[in-house]
């Protein structure tokens, strides 16, 4: 896939059966910036009824046998970190290298911030009430101070 630059498709087999048709998506590989901007529109055209995965991987965007290679020659591998997004229906990524991880990251965190709207509350317990209902449960032993002496 070299030569064709960081927009080339890449295809995936989805297992998803429709209509006993193989389904398949088309995986983007976009620039951080762009895409930023589909994962702002992904969020949006699932405001109403759908969800957005989003996964990140530790990844040199080599193949094994290239890093195998400058491993062997004591050439020094760059890492990024491989973030995916998708709806079901489109999946996006980009590669993040060291330099645009912070840039990157602030961009991301505040789309998260903004666009998830939906997420519901966690009902929690609250922790006094069930530890004074555990109290007031248990059952009370006569103290030997207490006891009338005959």
């Amino acid at each position: 896939m070299e030569g064709f630059g960081n927009s080339a498709l890449f295809f995936h087999k989805q297992s998803a059966l429709l209509n006993s048709h193989t389904q398949y998506t088309e995986m983007v590989r976009l620039q951080p910036d762009p895409f930023l901007n589909e994962l702002t529109n992904m969020f949006e055209r699932t405001t109403e009824k759908g969800s957005v995965w989003v996964t990140l991987k530790h990844s040199s965007d080599k193949s094994k046998v290239k890093i195998n290679k400058m491993k062997t020659a004591g050439e020094k591998i760059e890492y990024k970190c491989l973030v995916r997004a998708t709806d079901g229906k489109k999946t996006i990524s980009t590669m993040v290298g060291q330099k645009d991880h912070s840039r990157f990251q602030s961009s991301y965190a505040t789309i998260l911030k903004t666009r998830m709207t939906a997420l519901k509350k966690r009902e929690r317990k609250d922790r006094r009430k069930t530890a004074d209902s555990d109290k007031k449960q248990e059952p009370k032993k006569p103290s030997s101070a207490a006891k009338p002496s005959n």
